[in-house]
């Protein structure tokens, strides 16, 4: 039974091809004008679950609401839904206004012609494609064709918008300027956006809240910082990828690791031993230092400069790859010598720690 205060959720949904799970069982609900991300590796069932929500499948089983109504069966083009595809699926011989007035113009509610034109002007305006109206598509770049698949959604006044990796096809450049587009846009008009996403930058940016699917099923949700700081399991922590994540034992309370053995005040339930550190929190020191906390000798590789931040790759004498970023607001960063050791420690309270011991 649907819940007053969702403007969608869904109830125990399972969708399977072939006898293998897309889906697994999946509950998930989210408000009125919240912004959701979804994010999972390939093949986790997110685009799976925007296409039930969206109508395009029927689940096995499991029920679908919206605003309250049960829609499990009702056909995509009678839910009120809009959906952007990731390959914007624009038509290539129609100009962007017609584009835009496409679903108003050929759906199955008729629309005055005075009201077509209104609404399409009106939301070409919002997503900042005035002056382009008579351009056909493919005369305009790739962050101006999203836009308009977008505004060919939006014209349509739905309550709720699904979107498939819409940022996926875009350059790194017009990605970071388009995710804040389209937070100020779904202010604007006040509605909900499920964001699908394999981006973990992306899902923490954007997102109210951030749902994490892994095999067909919800393993974390919650909202983005409680996401980062307290992942659930071994598996979003690594889909984050923000963490150096280390095998071991945890036995009463002390887990033993290629940096030897650390007392553990928490430790969360999982079904393997982890440890985890994120890759800010690891600091340099040279060979031979005293450190406080737990500390592992590794070989300095090579270092990336990523515009607020430089990341230092080191490896273990194990062959694992450890990773230590410094932010640059914190001062200029240390230089070292290739193919030398050093010594990556932390602050043993600042570690996350999963294993079998561990409590939920």
């Amino acid at each position: 039974m649907a819940t007053e205060t969702a403007i969608f959720e869904i109830d125990g949904v399972s969708k399977s091809y072939g006898g293998v799970n897309a889906l697994d069982g999946v509950t998930l609900r989210a408000g009125v004008n919240e912004y959701m991300s979804l994010l999972g590796p390939s093949g986790s069932g997110k685009t799976t679950l925007l296409r039930v929500i969206a109508g395009f499948e029927v689940p096995d089983s499991g029920r679908v609401y919206f605003e309250g109504r049960d829609i499990t069966s009702l056909p995509a083009n009678e839910r009120g839904i809009g959906f952007v595809f990731q390959n914007f699926a624009l038509f290539p011989h129609l100009t962007v206004r017609k584009n835009v007035a496409f679903g108003m113009m050929h759906g199955n509610t008729r629309v005055s012609p005075s009201e077509i034109d209104a609404r399409t002007q009106s939301v070409i305006d919002m997503v900042g494609l005035t002056g382009m109206e008579d351009r056909g598509v493919e005369q305009i770049s790739g962050g101006q064709r999203q836009r308009v698949a977008l505004a060919r959604t939006l014209v349509m006044q739905p309550k709720l918008v699904l979107l498939d990796e819409p940022l996926g096809a875009l350059d790194a450049n017009l990605r970071g300027r388009m995710r804040n587009e389209l937070r100020a846009i779904r202010e604007r008009m006040g509605v909900t956006f499920l964001h699908v996403t394999g981006s973990e930058t992306e899902a923490l940016a954007m997102g109210d809240s951030v749902v994490v699917l892994d095999r067909g099923r919800i393993i974390q949700a919650g909202t983005p910082d409680g996401v980062y700081s307290t992942p659930a399991s071994p598996a979003v922590a690594h889909f984050l990828n923000r963490f150096n994540m280390f095998d071991g034992n945890l036995s009463q309370g002390v887990f033993t690791g290629p940096f030897g053995a650390v007392a553990v005040t928490h430790a969360t339930q999982a079904k393997d031993d982890v440890y985890a550190i994120r890759y800010d929190r690891v600091q340099v020191q040279p060979l031979g230092a005293v450190t406080s906390g737990p500390a592992l000798k590794a070989t300095y590789i090579a270092s990336e400069y990523l515009g607020s931040s430089v990341m230092n790759y080191f490896e273990t004498a194990d062959g694992k790859l450890c990773e230590v970023e410094h932010h640059l607001s914190l001062g200029a960063p240390e230089t070292y010598e290739p193919r030398q050791q050093y010594l990556l420690t932390w602050a043993a309270d600042q570690a996350i720690v999963f294993g079998k011991e561990g409590k939920l």
